[in-house]
């Protein structure tokens, strides 16, 4: 079942690395919601989150806890809004998303497109604050 995902875990396809253990990997969206949108995934390939046994859906979680608050420290937001949709990408995955209103959670509205720039100076910025 590889995706998209799992050619940038093995570095195939590069991202904008947030953070990353044996496990799981964040990274930023290339087309976010708002700017300091971030993915975590498990390494692990798997589609649905909730296939994830026990153990590693709880390392999952706490990993995700330390990026968002990472966020929360780097962007401007009220808070760090959560989704687990799964459909787009057959690997599971969260999405942290800085948010100051309900709207910014809209997948359905057009997605931002920041530069190469943005991207590695918002990388950067949550990565100084883990």
């Amino acid at each position: 079942m590889a995706s998209i995902f799992s050619k940038i875990i093995v570095g195939e396809i590069p991202c904008y690395k947030i953070a990353e253990n044996d496990q799981f990997l964040a990274f930023l969206d290339i087309m976010p919601l708002t700017h300091g949108h971030v993915l975590v995934i498990p390494k692990k390939e798997t589609d649905y989150i909730f296939d994830i046994d026990n153990e590693d859906y709880k390392a999952l979680w706490s990993f995700a806890q330390k990026v968002a608050k990472a966020i929360k420290k780097s962007v401007t937001c009220k808070k760090v809004g959560v989704a687990v949709i799964g459909l787009e990408v057959p690997h599971a995955h969260i999405h942290l998303v800085p948010i100051n209103s309900v709207e910014d959670m809209n997948f359905s509205k057009p997605k931002l497109k920041p530069s190469q720039e943005e991207l590695a100076e918002i990388a950067d910025k949550i990565k100084q604050n883990l």
